[in-house]
């Protein structure tokens, strides 16, 4: 096999047919989930003008992931994915047009965006261990390090483009205009879905459950995870940055207006510069190529993630947040594209909708548990001191495993170390 790296790797993933309908379907409803993310943190700010609101909503879209996505990843390891991810694109379609709808109206409150950010994430918990999973089935296995960092490379430009036109559609017509654009985003994924080709005859070749109980299903996958010399550090390694220094993402309108004295726009413009650093961290793991290093490179951009969120915390001036804001977003994805590789890289193939719903879980799920947590602190303490005590106890993790990070590399960097 002759590993490619840079455009050329890029060219090739892209060049399979069914990857390249799937991302350019995907990129436009990403584009369109940026939009009401944004939308929906500034529609909360401006209800309640709370950090601890603004925490509360981001764990009720995020934290569901905990509860519902084991479960999700069990339906991934029994049922055909892409008919999985359909059904959770439509009801997904459904929640943003009643977003809109009640918004234009002037009918919506706090509590019903509380109620529909929760319904977004149960349905979220479903549909993400699926579409994870589905991504071997629509590349070989050479190419699905590239593809994984294409994916980030979308989800951020997705992050990027987004809240730019999230922050001219909120200064120019108020919040309802992002909900609707969203909505309709979800037509150009289900179209492209329906085009996919062989994906359920290529879905049949891997690996399932028998069936039984959910239960004993969802057990046996948090115990494999468990029990694997690397990919248990791993998704530790995760949990704890996700729950420590990534809700600096999901409490930002709250930087924006309390921290650094701006409006809509500013709040814009620290999740584009987030989204520009994260679109260059894709696209130089897609350059590198590969899986060898990837453990080690996982801790070290752990670590300069931290860092950053000192930096971004550390003072009101917006000279010093972006350059620090936009080294987070390029190394926390350097860290995610990483750790997903060498998942999907070593884990078995009978437990890999369950493992990635584990992945998704802590993806979600650990910055709404830490959003809820610093946004109930920032009532009392503002909303810088959670975030620098968040990261000194991250480094303190990441201290620990550089010691393990030979085990932990030879458990996954291994071409043979999944069956």
């Amino acid at each position: 096999m002759t590993d490619l790296s840079g455009l050329a790797a890029i060219r090739r993933t892209l060049g399979h047919r069914n990857f390249r309908i799937f991302v350019a379907g995907n990129g436009v409803s990403l584009i369109g989930t940026w939009v009401q993310r944004i939308a929906i943190g500034w529609l909360t700010w401006e209800l309640t003008e709370s950090g601890a609101w603004l925490g509360l909503v981001a764990f009720a879209d995020l934290f569901p992931a905990v509860l519902i996505g084991p479960i999700g990843g069990v339906f991934a390891d029994r049922f055909p994915r892409i008919a999985v991810i359909r059904a959770a694109q439509m009801l997904l379609m459904l929640q943003s047009f009643t977003l809109f709808a009640l918004t234009a109206t002037g009918l919506i409150n706090v509590w019903v965006v509380l109620a529909l950010a929760l319904f977004n994430g149960v349905v979220f918990g479903f549909n993400q261990p699926a579409r994870l999973a589905l991504i071997p089935t629509l590349v070989p296995r050479e190419d699905l390090p590239t593809a994984v960092a294409v994916n980030a490379i979308l989800f951020n430009l997705a992050r990027f483009i987004g809240p730019a036109i999230a922050g001219a559609l909120i200064v120019a017509w108020g919040t309802a205009p992002a909900f609707g654009i969203n909505a309709i985003s979800y037509f150009a994924f289900l179209f492209a879905l329906m085009r996919l080709r062989s994906v359920d005859e290529l879905e049949k070749k891997e690996p399932r459950t028998a069936g039984g109980s959910v239960l004993r299903d969802l057990f046996d996958g948090v115990n494999y995870a468990a029990r694997h010399p690397g990919i248990g550090i791993l998704l530790l390694l995760m949990a704890i940055m996700s729950v420590g220094v990534r809700p600096v993402v999901e409490l930002m309108a709250g930087f924006a207006a309390d921290v650094f004295g701006g409006g809509a726009d500013t709040f814009a413009m620290l999740s584009a510069t987030l989204g520009l650093g994260a679109i260059a961290g894709g696209f130089w793991m897609a350059h590198r190529g590969g899986q060898n290093g990837l453990a080690v490179l996982v801790l070290v951009s752990m670590a300069v993630a931290s860092f950053a969120t000192f930096g971004f915390v550390a003072g009101t001036s917006l000279v010093l947040a972006m350059p620090c804001i936009a080294i987070f977003g390029f190394v926390m994805v350097s860290a995610g594209v990483s750790t997903q590789t060498l998942v999907q890289f070593a884990v078995d193939g009978t437990m890999r909708g369950r493992v990635l719903s584990l992945y998704g879980l802590i993806f979600r799920g650990g910055p709404a548990l830490g959003a809820v947590v610093m946004g109930a602190a920032s009532e009392f303490i503002g909303l810088r001191w959670p975030l620098a005590i968040g990261a000194i106890i991250a480094l303190g993790f990441m201290a620990w495993a550089w010691g393990r990070r030979h085990s932990v590399a030879n458990a996954l960097e291994s071409s043979e170390a999944a069956t």
